[in-house]
């Protein structure tokens, strides 16, 4: 098989389509499939995946999700990032807590 996109893409759509409807019940046969095919960028995005393969298994099936609290996060990050060397800290407080 020849390591092109037009191999990889299937393999992409699918792993897509477990994240898009969190179904990681699918996710052992997908990285088996993914082994079978002669492409080591996929090799690797599978080892990857298996070095933390609990978290990733969670991710693809538990409801919950930390987005709220990484967009919160990245907002307090970027005020920081605005306000460094300009103001002091309770200032940098104020706008944290009032934005």
């Amino acid at each position: 098989m020849p390591a092109d996109g037009r191999t990889a893409q299937p393999r992409f759509c699918a792993f897509a389509r477990m994240i898009c409807d969190r179904t990681g019940t699918g996710l052992p046969a997908w990285t088996c499939a993914a082994r079978a095919d002669d492409l080591p960028q996929l090799h690797a995005f599978a080892d990857g995946l298996e070095r933390d393969w609990d978290a990733v298994l969670a991710g693809l099936t538990l409801p919950w999700s930390s987005g709220p609290v990484e967009g919160h996060v990245n907002r307090i990050k970027m005020l920081k990032r605005q306000m460094y060397g300009r103001a002091s800290l309770p200032l940098l407080r104020e706008r944290v807590l009032l934005a």
